[in-house]
């Protein structure tokens, strides 16, 4: 069987760090990327993971990039820290690893979504997934700030097992990350948006939430479906909030 890395990046996940690693135990190296956490996470992670690196935190996409290379075996799962690789995910996995496709540098894995305790069916996030399995020297994430998705030279296959995604803690912990979010997007948007305009704080917004909640089916979700649509039209505001500050600043 060609052996495996996971790759954990981390930034003060002590109410995630156990159960994640406990999820990859069947990797033969376990890397955890610390971003010189302060609750614990590190010196947990030290106890349990194969080997633990620090490099302080700039976006995702870079703190991934820097660990990939630093990682053992050619083979790669990069797991977030409020993800978990499921039995029958492992069972996939390990069976790819037994006999990989030669053709294949990468896989899609989908998202079990879940969100203020419930798990999101609708609300478009419903064929959500990400390649987080794939070979060390064939790929790389692109240079995004926000949602950044691996670039791959070859082949890519999709696994039918899906990943467990939980991302709510509270939700003003929510609130927070998803203004980080739009502080980061707004750097990601400066070089392609033109001159900002009230289509970009009202409709933009607006077609947010009414792609969520109605498009794609969000009322089916219930209250959650509905708070999911609102967030989306909040950090989609924000958004252009803080490029219309970043551009101010820059004057």
């Amino acid at each position: 069987m060609n052996k495996l890395t996971a790759i954990i990046p981390t930034g003060n996940e002590i109410h995630n760090i156990e159960a994640v690693i406990a999820s990859v135990d069947f990797a033969d190296e376990i890397l955890v990327v610390d971003s010189y956490s302060t609750d614990g996470t590190y010196e947990k992670a030290q106890q349990l993971a194969t080997k633990v690196i620090r490099r302080d935190y700039e976006y995702s996409a870079s703190q991934k990039n820097w660990a990939i290379p630093q990682a053992q075996h050619e083979w790669i799962l990069l797991v977030d820290a409020d993800e978990r690789v499921t039995p029958e995910l492992k069972a996939e996995i390990q069976k790819i690893l037994g006999n990989p496709p030669q053709d294949i540098v990468a896989y899609w894995i989908g998202r079990m979504n879940h969100f203020m305790g419930e798990r999101v069916h609708y609300s478009g996030w419903r064929n959500d997934k990400v390649i987080r399995l794939f070979k060390r020297d064939y790929c790389k994430y692109e240079d995004k700030n926000v949602h950044a998705e691996i670039i791959a030279n070859g082949s890519i296959g999709q696994l039918k097992n899906k990943l467990y995604h939980n991302t709510y803690i509270t939700f003003d912990k929510y609130v927070e990350k998803m203004n980080r979010y739009a502080t980061w997007q707004a750097k990601d948007y400066d070089k392609k948006t033109g001159r900002l305009t009230p289509y970009h704080f009202v409709i933009k917004p607006f077609w947010g939430f009414f792609k969520h909640y109605i498009v794609q089916s969000g009322f089916r979700d219930g209250v959650v479906g509905f708070t999911i649509g609102y967030l989306q039209a909040y950090v989609v505001f924000m958004r252009y909030v803080k490029l219309w500050l970043l551009r101010r600043n820059r004057e």
